[in-house]
């Protein structure tokens, strides 16, 4: 049995009783309660009004995404270790768990939650509210970090901004990191990007940027590629010139097998090009004519 209290809906959208509770100006409320004697140990803490509203967000964003069969709140996982603030199976049978976090967390706590649901093979997607230093193992993990807003009603990440082209970037196996790209990596310099909730897409993979957001990078990492490869084509033909510098090198006699050069007499000239004695008419150009 599960007691609501005011103002929230409970399973299958059926209302609660009227009226809130919680701390002065409704910063604060208890949205739900179990039967006397069947509370977790510690009990609850209150929830924020951007928590639970952000999470009741979430779960109607998620029903109108295409591909979704089934949107619940406040799940356990399998191993009943964590708790999804929203759960949703994906038609292909990914299990999504979308979390809505209010304040900062360590590195090890979030970590610990991550890989949890990594064991159990549900994607988890992060939603901090703004303002919240998120921990930077996110990025660490390969996760983008995304944001919402609950005053302007729209959701936000960060890009991260082309790393710096030393050495032989032009190599690099992952060209996407010279130009705009999502997720960022972990100590990148960040640009932050807002957009309506409804224009982000649900798939596999967690959250989907809009399809404008998602050209603006590959534009940005096309013109890099391209760079990339042209600077690859000059090495190849330079590598081609040399060899066959090489080649030529190899096939030449040797010196020793060369024929002596003529013998010139006392004070006479040589030809600066074939080292043949050089006629004094010619002195004046150091060469013969023909060389």
């Amino acid at each position: 049995m599960l007691l609501l209290f005011p103002g929230v809906r409970g399973p299958g959208g059926d209302p609660g009783t009227a009226g809130d509770t919680g701390a002065a100006g409704g910063k604060v409320r208890r949205h739900f309660a179990h039967p006397p004697g069947q509370a977790p140990a510690g009990g609850h803490g209150p929830e924020t009004v951007w928590h639970i509203t952000t999470k009741h967000v979430l779960a109607a964003w998620a029903w109108s995404r295409p591909g979704v069969d089934r949107v619940r709140l406040e799940q356990w996982t399998e191993d009943h270790d964590r708790r999804a603030d929203v759960e949703v199976l994906l038609q292909d049978g990914t299990k999504v768990a979308l979390e809505a976090q209010r304040k900062l967390m360590t590195d090890d706590g979030w970590r610990a939650r991550h890989r949890d649901y990594a064991r159990q093979d549900v994607v988890d997607v992060w939603f901090w509210r703004p303002g919240v230093h998120f921990p930077h193992v996110v990025l660490d993990e390969g996760l983008p970090v995304w944001f919402y807003s609950v005053s302007k009603r729209e959701a936000a990440t960060s890009l991260g901004r082309p790393h710096g082209q030393v050495h032989q970037w032009w190599q690099a196996p992952d060209l996407s990191m010279f130009g705009l790209h999502h997720p960022p990596c972990a100590l990148d310099e960040l640009e932050r990007v807002a957009m309506p909730l409804g224009t982000l897409g649900l798939g596999p993979g967690g959250a989907v940027l809009p399809e404008d957001l998602q050209k603006r990078l590959l534009d940005s990492q096309l013109t890099m590629r391209e760079e990339a490869e042209r600077r690859k084509e000059s090495e190849v033909r330079y590598a081609r010139a040399l060899q066959a510098a090489r080649e030529r090198a190899a096939r030449a006699p040797a010196p020793e097998s060369l024929p002596p050069l003529p013998p010139v007499s006392a004070g006479g000239l040589r030809c600066e090009v074939c080292r043949r004695p050089l006629d004094p008419l010619l002195a004046r150009n150091r060469r013969h004519i023909l060389c």
